[in-house]
């Protein structure tokens, strides 16, 4: 009877970006080196704890052709498997949230406001810096997310009306759901690609999101809605404040300019 044994020195594992382990065995029953494999490769799986079987090594201990019997010390290795380059119809995806910056002239809420005992502070309804002449405002920060996808399209796909319009829709915003935003909230910043031998592309497009808002506070006026890449901007005017009887610059108006074109983001080809 032919037996395969693991010994207890067993499992002896390399870690890292190359990860490999190694199984140690011994086979007992047979002096046929055939059949001593064979039993090898179908008694030990073919993948370990995400390795994949790579090498498997038999020395002879002790073999008697005539009994047909023999000892074999056996080694079984698992590595990590090789990274495939991607096929066409196959795409991955990367995102950013890093910080951006802004610059605002108001602030969604004045948390405190002070003067000289027996004195009011003016009431600037939010206006940020507020000059003699000007409303300064402030820089901050805010979230902006970029993400990026690859991916890799036939040749037949990727002709000069395909490039074409790539570069129409640059800079323009998606007029309909998109990549789970809605429309007026993604907007193509571009795409780059590359030709991978004589049959497909490799090509990256990038994108940023900005969200609709509705119901947008500015002083005492309520703008009703701006989709996320239009532009809100405040006209200031002297107005005499009730409180501290002084002339001092308020939001007169507010108002919602698109500044971008909308496209038909379905024309990428990549899917929405």
């Amino acid at each position: 009877m032919t037996t395969l044994t693991e010994l207890i020195d067993s499992r002896e594992w390399t870690t890292g970006s190359r990860a490999s382990v190694t199984f140690h065995y011994t086979l007992d029953g047979t002096a046929d080196d055939t059949e001593a494999r064979a039993l090898l490769l179908s008694s030990t799986p073919t993948s370990y704890q995400g390795l994949v079987r790579d090498a498997c090594t038999l020395e002879p201990v002790s073999v008697d052709t005539v009994a047909d019997t023999g000892k074999w010390e056996c080694r079984v290795r698992y590595v990590a498997p090789e990274r495939k380059a991607p096929e066409v119809g196959e795409s991955s995806f990367s995102f950013d949230t890093g910080g951006g910056n802004q610059h605002i002239t108001q602030s969604i809420q004045t948390i405190g406001s002070y003067a000289p005992s027996g004195q009011t502070a003016p009431d600037f309804k939010g206006a940020i810096g507020v000059t003699h002449d000007s409303v300064e405002g402030v820089d901050i920060t805010v979230p902006v997310y970029e993400f990026s996808e690859t991916h890799y399209l036939p040749d037949g796909q990727v002709t000069q009306a395909y490039r074409g319009t790539l570069f129409n829709l640059t800079g323009k915003v998606n007029n309909g759901s998109f990549k789970g935003l809605s429309a007026g909230e993604c907007l193509f910043l571009g795409a780059s690609g590359s030709k991978r031998g004589a049959d497909d592309w490799e090509i990256t497009f990038r994108f940023a999101a900005s969200p609709n808002r509705a119901n947008i506070a500015v002083g005492e006026i309520t703008v009703a809605s701006k989709k996320g890449w239009e532009y809100l901007w405040v006209r200031y005017a002297d107005t005499e404040d009730a409180g501290s009887n002084t002339l001092v610059k308020q939001p007169v108006a507010a108002y919602v300019e698109k500044v971008y074109e909308e496209g038909d983001f379905s024309l990428l080809g990549i899917g929405t």
